[in-house]
């Protein structure tokens, strides 16, 4: 349809006299519709308004007899008043007499699109394939509204502390902060309330408060307040996950970061085809600068010292350097943590890689460990190696022990093991056989098993192993040259 501004510039340059093909290109309209305006001296003639087939009246009164369901609407016109009109044609008119209209969604308020206002920052939960294990992630997404800059981080868990960590290095990656930092309803960063009235958590706000900006909740139910973040999301689904492998967290990270902040950043944005890395050249002028000595977050832990010299975090163990055994104060920051000791830095290390756990640190350079943690979980993989060894037969009760719920796995194996250097193999090997005929996970049962055929006579308990060269030792040779004891009084 032709606007009627349109169609009045189109009349009045045709009484001034300009030609046809003239108009037409300078509007950009076609030859006919020029004429066809003209023969109409610039009106909007619309067509003749269609007549219901039915009194609107009653359409509303059946209507709302029938609870709204235009199937009995159509059958009780039919049936109690004569009157046989098409379904199609009864729902056409329900819809344009808007009797049958869905209420009108309510949108959230308009805000205008202003340079240096606002960031928006949302979660959203994948199932990756890391090295071809699909794994449960968490990625963080920072959006920078006016400029349309992204920042992409992935997590396994994300928390109070992660969030911290993760805004610190987008803010810090761009050198600048907007006024306002628009979020869902999360527990992360608010306290109580919803939306504008929403009360933001004291450690959040002063954290905010450091880098010059504030929290804002979207209104509930209203996430197209931030619709630059969901359509980034998108954006990440449709564009950064197909095609791509990754070894492991840090080499999804690397390439994400690489894909947010470097290849968005020169990718046309939008239907006007904005340029990221141009715009925040024009909005970093409304924003705050930062200084790069901005202190990172961290949290700080309490933590004992075990014999040896070693603190645990994170189901890792450091070394503590010095001899004392005082407990500690942990700094653990995003990538690194530090250990204190009465105020003094002791020593700093980096962070054990995503996916590694009961790992031992050591300073860089030193002795290898003497000794290892006190608590450090010994694990079961030799025992089992051993017990898979023996026959398949114990292979497959272990896979039957291993399925058990709340299974103590590495004492389980290691007792098994022990079980079977106390009886002959044969005896084992029977015992087991029958433990899995009759599903027993019970190690204590599976010994009763063994007693019960040794009463039987079926097995023999094992002769204990004797080096038939101890004749040769010098300690046997030594103490053959003494006199024999006197063992009289025993008689």
């Amino acid at each position: 349809m032709i606007e009627a501004e349109k169609r009045k510039a189109v009349f009045f340059l045709h009484q001034e006299g300009m030609s046809i093909r003239e108009i037409a290109r300078r509007l950009s309209l076609g030859r006919n519709s020029v004429r066809r305006i003209v023969a109409q001296a610039g009106q909007m003639i619309g067509r003749p308004t269609a007549t219901p087939p039915v009194d609107p009246e009653l359409l509303r009164r059946l209507y709302e007899q029938c609870d709204g369901y235009s199937q009995r609407v159509h059958e009780k016109l039919l049936e109690e008043h004569g009157q046989s009109i098409k379904y199609s044609t009864l729902t056409r008119w329900l819809r344009k007499l808007g009797i049958n209209a869905p209420p009108a969604s309510t949108r959230c308020e308009r805000v205008p699109d202003e340079p240096g206002a606002e960031m928006q920052h949302d979660t959203s939960p994948y199932t990756i394939a890391l090295k071809g294990v699909p794994t449960q992630l968490v990625a963080s997404l920072l959006y920078l509204r006016y400029s349309k800059r992204r920042y992409l981080l992935f997590y396994r868990s994300f928390n109070r502390f992660r969030m911290k960590c993760f805004l610190h290095r987008g803010l810090l990656h761009w050198g600048y902060a907007p006024k306002l930092c628009v979020i869902d309803n999360t527990n992360l960063a608010r306290w109580r309330g919803l939306g504008s009235r929403a009360i933001m958590v004291p450690e959040m706000e002063s954290f905010a408060k450091a880098y010059g900006f504030g929290f804002l909740c979207h209104a509930p139910k209203h996430p197209d307040r931030k619709a630059g973040e969901e359509r980034s999301f998108s954006t990440v689904e449709s564009n950064f996950l197909p095609g791509r492998s990754f070894e492991d967290l840090a080499d999804l990270n690397r390439q994400a970061l690489e894909w947010s902040t470097v290849r968005l950043e020169q990718r046309p944005q939008g239907k006007a085809g904005l340029i990221p890395a141009q715009a925040f050249e024009y909005e970093r002028h409304f924003l705050q600068e930062l200084t790069p000595h901005l202190p990172a977050p961290y949290l700080l832990l309490d933590r004992s010292v075990d014999e040896y010299g070693y603190a645990a975090v994170e189901t890792n163990y450091y070394y503590v350097p010095g001899t004392g055994r005082e407990d500690v104060k942990v700094l653990r920051y995003d990538d690194h943590l530090q250990i204190y000791r009465f105020g003094q830095c002791l020593i700093e290390y980096d962070l054990v890689p995503d996916g590694l756990k009961n790992q031992i640190q050591r300073p860089p350079g030193g002795p290898p460990p003497g000794r290892q943690p006190s608590q450090r979980h010994q694990t079961s993989h030799e025992e089992e190696k051993r017990l898979r060894a023996l026959d398949p037969a114990v292979g497959a009760y272990v896979d039957f022990l291993l399925q058990t719920q709340g299974l103590q796995r590495h004492q389980c194996l290691r007792r098994l093991l022990a079980l079977s250097q106390r009886m002959s193999p044969e005896l084992f090997l029977r015992s087991v056989q029958r433990a899995q005929h009759y599903r027993i996970q019970c190690l204590k049962t599976l010994e009763k098993i063994a007693v019960l055929y040794l009463n039987e006579g079926v097995g023999t308990l094992p002769s204990p192993a004797i080096d038939d060269t101890f004749r040769e030792r010098p300690a046997y040779l030594e103490g053959s040259l003494t006199d024999s004891p006197d063992l009289s009084r025993y008689d």
